[in-house]
């Protein structure tokens, strides 16, 4: 295999597992995958199918019990390390949660600057000033604090934080579920934006297949901790997976997310006018 050819995401029989003897839980039962350098792939499934503890355990906040993954063919150990770091980043579910309440958006855009080395103090303003930039977000907003954000104006800044290192992984955690419809397009249409800009990688948690379908090449569906197929985003629109619980899902999810998929649609158009 040649380096143009290597997976940035290759997952092996993986498997987690919470808890010990009679209160072990199985969240991921043997679950292989390969994502290409440039793609956003997607994961869907029902709450509590395992789909967010793949990215926990990828980026080591889930304890891996068997299996291998590498990045860019490096294999992933137990502890994650600062190029992983560099290389790697994760956006969670709820921006309030993941930011520190009462650090200023330039602390918390700044920090991983300062764990890395990276630039001296005019530097990092430079850097944190461009980081809002792109994320849609002026100067003004630099000294301010999460409880003075709107829930989309904090995503973005989580956004923001995790693109600091200039990662070339990014992974996405249900990254707008906890935001308004009209707020979850913007910020989505914004991510695709930010991919094509900085040629991202992306692996995409959703319970959303409006959402799967607006973002992604490929995804798998996830049930019970396990694959239960996998198919192009091609597929998934035209209604034809192999497999009972795909077709479920997609009867369920129909209607709502027709309606959703053209909102999204028509953000995007609008953005590009």
């Amino acid at each position: 295999m040649t380096a143009a050819d290597t997976p940035a995401i290759a997952v092996k029989d993986l498997s987690v597992v919470f808890g010990q003897g009679r209160e072990a839980f199985q969240a991921v039962r043997g679950v292989s995958f390969q994502v290409r350098e440039g793609e956003t792939y997607g994961l869907v499934g029902e709450s509590g199918s395992g789909k967010s503890t793949v990215l926990r355990a990828i980026t080591g906040l889930a304890p891996v019990t068997g299996g291998r993954m590498e990045i860019f063919g490096q294999p992933l150990g137990h502890d994650r390390d600062a190029a992983f770091c560099r290389t790697v980043q994760m956006v969670f579910q709820d921006p309030y949660a993941s930011l520190h309440p009462r650090r200023t958006i330039d602390a918390t855009l700044s920090e991983p600057l300062i764990i890395h080395g990276i630039g001296d103090r005019q530097e990092r303003a430079e850097r944190v000033l461009k980081a809002l930039a792109d994320v849609g977000l002026g100067p003004e907003f630099r000294f301010r604090y999460p409880h003075q954000l709107s829930g989309g104006q904090r995503q973005r800044v989580a956004i923001a934080r995790a693109l600091m290192l200039e990662p070339k992984i990014v992974l996405l955690d249900e990254p707008t579920s906890a935001l308004d419809v009209s707020i979850q397009a913007e910020v989505l249409n914004l991510l695709k934006r930010l991919k094509d800009e900085h040629g991202l990688t992306y692996v995409l948690v959703s319970h959303n297949l409006a959402v799967i379908a607006h973002m992604c090449e490929r995804l798998a569906v996830m049930q019970h901790g396990r694959f239960v197929e996998e198919m192009t985003v091609e597929q998934l629109r035209a209604g034809t997976p192999r497999e009972e619980y795909t077709r479920n899902l997609l009867d369920a999810a129909r209607g709502y997310d027709r309606e959703k998929a053209a909102r999204f649609a028509a953000m995007e158009a609008l953005e590009e006018e």
